[in-house]
């Protein structure tokens, strides 16, 4: 079997992150990201959500993301 073709065949991932503080979402990629190959990455899709907090004015983030990748 060819390169390209075995290639086809592997399988579709996704890994998913979600953390209150944006640098503590973009650490933890990182090392993902870091462990993965390049040709093996094909989307990452990142959202953040705010709701604001019952007890005070504040508000609460979640920032998460997915990468897509071929296992």
């Amino acid at each position: 079997m060819d390169k390209k073709k075995r290639e086809r065949n592997k399988v579709i991932q996704v890994k998913l992150f979600d953390r209150e503080h944006e640098k503590d979402l973009e650490w933890e990629m990182n090392r993902f990201l870091k462990s993965l190959d390049e040709k093996k990455l094909l989307d990452i899709k990142y959202n953040v959500a705010a709701m604001p907090e019952e007890e005070d004015d504040e508000q609460i983030y979640c920032f998460s993301a997915m990468v897509i990748y071929r296992a």
